[in-house]
């Protein structure tokens, strides 16, 4: 089986928003619990520019990490190498956050390393060769996280996934546009706001409807050749 056809389903890739902390911790722990998210990502960017915010971001972090491990989710840090190793965890690095023979330096070989790649194949082939685990390429759509960003194409989208390393897509998917995509193999659907943005009651159906979206997903996938 090649590259190109063993991630025909992709995992739930969730990401932190700004919330205060303990509706954030009860909102994850909904999303944990249902055992449909694949991977976690930390990113606490207000956080992060307190005053005090490097010492709030390890304590918020330390409590993240036990949660995800209880629900044995592997857990990235965003654009915080040193972080990630004090911690025992993986990284996600931006293209000005750090040089991935750094990062790989500082953490252990079995943490998970990304790669923020937009909508680059050039920078998708560069993540490869330096190691990364997966390269994330977006935004797929205009997104309430970042509006700015610029969206990319699905021809873009489908070279990437072409280029022997797993593919995050991230950028305004929900549940319901994410079926755009099927057919494509794609390793990780990021999300934030279409799950983290929702009341905690609502965040477990939320999941659902997603993993419901992801079996449309590998019913469509034997129509669509990369």
């Amino acid at each position: 089986m090649n590259h190109l056809q063993s991630a025909v389903v992709p995992q739930l890739y969730l990401l932190t928003n700004d919330d205060e902390f303990e509706r954030l911790y009860q909102k994850l722990e909904a999303a944990l619990a249902t055992g449909l998210v694949g991977l976690l990502q930390v990113r606490r960017k207000k956080t992060a520019a307190l005053p005090d915010g490097a010492a709030t971001l390890l304590a918020e972090a330390k409590q993240i990490v036990e949660l995800a491990r209880r629900y044995q989710v592997p857990v990235v840090i965003n654009d915080d190498s040193a972080l990630a190793a004090k911690l025992g965890v993986g990284v996600h690095l931006g293209q000005q956050d750090g040089k991935m023979v750094d990062a790989k330096r500082q953490i252990s070989p079995d943490q998970i390393i990304g790669r923020t790649c937009h909508g680059q194949v050039a920078l998708v082939k560069e993540a490869k060769q330096q190691g990364a685990d997966y390269a994330a390429m977006g935004a797929v759509f205009a997104s309430t996280t970042k509006p700015k960003a610029d969206t990319i194409s699905y021809q873009q989208l489908k070279e990437g996934c072409q280029q022997g390393i797993d593919i995050c897509v991230i950028g305004g998917l929900s549940a319901e546009n994410v079926g755009a995509l099927a057919g494509l193999p794609i390793k990780y659907v990021a999300v934030v706001g279409d799950i983290m943005d929702l009341p905690v009651a609502q965040i477990a159906p939320r999941c659902q409807q997603w993993q419901q979206a992801f079996a449309k997903w590998h019913a469509a996938a034997g129509d669509v050749k990369v």
